[in-house]
């Protein structure tokens, strides 16, 4: 789907985030594994979190749509063998974490969209293979289809890089509870995008499981299982990043709702950057409320935080100055070359940008041009690029414009209420 978005007259808006990507895949996996019934309340209903519903199901974990959330029956880590392949779609989430889960019992293959078939999974096959599993890329390249051949998930001491994709740390961490013996995992290189293996500890934790995090250079797991519970998911910071950053290029003021202020997300550092660029931003328990203001460049570290790499990108093209956004070359791993497809389709507004090996360096400027831009299928470079032809001159034309509704279904709704005329176009 393509759609055309003007420059637009934004006005001031209140509206509430999205439940959490992150929180609900992992809430997702963990009730599929724990011992009882669970009640995943608030939980976010898009593509991606959709594939790892659908995973749980496909290892025979009954699951059931209440009007409060999701009703999941746990397993107790007793998985039954899917019988077809586990197609998860494009969620990159749902096929690590369950490559690591297959590791329990009989033979699985797991596989996706064109752009999973791309995504690295070799480091997360070879750390499974140290704890007495056999995991496979089919292909041989180290990507998906992946074959799991479980039920000898032996345990003891695995090693991975911590700076390719910390979902490969989530996916051990979650399935390690039901391994035969205690698991640690070492990490060879120093551990980048935190955050998100602190939102899977915290996961952990909430229902029941404990780990020994050794300073996040290694992590000790013991046998244990997790205990079935309701879980509330708060909102996602990511999302509302693209709604915060509106408020910001259009100079407008936006209310949030649903974001906590004491969120594990490592995504929160978007008040943060606003604030540096020269936003007024406001927190108030449950809410943030940013007024915008003419933006400045910075330098930003998204070392943690590569996933706000498109929201950053889309800022430093309207500020004044240059803009480096450092520490991001495991944005290339994502749903498309994120640091790549940054640099080529912002600069189509006419914002000067250089793309370095880990790093963009950007040159903002007050007047940007509307453009034809490619989202490349990926979602949060749909959403930035969106948001920043809503405060371009004349028109932007954006393809793949559906990928929105992998992570946040109500995106274009939310844009229009706040005066952002958008439309689809075929």
């Amino acid at each position: 789907m393509k759609i055309k978005v003007r420059g637009s007259e934004i006005r001031d808006f209140t509206t509430r985030a999205p439940p959490s990507k992150s929180y609900t895949h992992r809430a997702y996996a963990v009730a599929a594994l724990a011992e009882g019934t669970s009640v995943i309340e608030n939980p976010l209903r898009a593509g991606d979190t959709d594939s790892t519903l659908a995973a749980c199901r496909a290892f025979g974990v009954k699951v059931s749509e209440r009007d409060d959330g999701v009703e999941i029956e746990g397993s107790g880590g007793r998985l039954k063998t899917p019988a077809e392949p586990i197609y998860v779609g494009n969620s990159g989430t749902t096929i690590r974490f369950f490559t690591a889960i297959a590791a329990l019992d009989g033979k699985v293959t797991l596989t996706g969209d064109s752009s999973i078939l791309k995504r690295p999974m070799l480091p997360l096959l070879d750390a499974l293979k140290g704890l007495g599993v056999t995991a496979v890329s089919q292909r041989g390249d180290g990507r998906p289809p992946v074959e799991v051949r479980g039920g000898s998930f032996t345990g003891g001491r695995t090693h991975i890089r911590g700076d390719v994709s910390s979902q490969f740390i989530s996916a051990l961490l979650i399935a390690s509870p039901y391994a035969e013996s205690p698991v640690t995992i070492e990490l060879t290189t120093p551990l980048k995008s935190r955050p998100y293996v602190d939102v899977t500890l915290d996961v952990m934790k909430g229902f029941g499981v404990d780990v020994d995090a050794a300073g996040y250079s290694a992590f000790t797991i013991s046998p244990g299982t997790y205990r079935g519970r309701r879980y509330a998911v708060e909102g996602d910071y990511s999302s509302a990043s693209y709604l915060l950053a509106l408020a910001a290029l259009s100079r407008s003021t936006v209310t949030v709702k649903n974001l906590p202020e004491g969120s594990a997300q490592g995504d929160r550092a978007i008040l943060e950057l606003l604030g540096e660029m020269g936003c007024d931003v406001e927190r108030r328990p449950g809410s943030v409320t940013v007024r915008g203001a003419p933006l400045h460049g910075i330098e930003a570290d998204l070392g943690d935080t590569p996933d706000l790499l498109p929201t950053v990108a889309a800022l430093a093209c309207r500020a004044e100055g240059m803009t480096a956004i450092r520490n991001i070359g495991h944005a290339r791993y994502k749903e498309t070359d994120r640091l790549s497809a940054c640099a080529k389709e912002f600069r189509r507004f006419g914002a000067e940008i250089e793309e370095k090996k880990d790093s963009l360096v950007i040159y903002g400027r007050e007047r940007l041009k509307g453009a034809k831009v490619n989202s490349y299928g990926d979602h949060r470079m749909a959403m930035a690029l969106t948001v920043l032809g809503a405060v371009a001159e004349g028109e932007t034309i954006l393809s793949d414009a559906e990928s929105v509704d992998i992570s946040f279904p109500g995106f274009y709704d939310i844009l229009r209420e706040a005066g952002v005329e958008v439309e689809a176009i075929g």
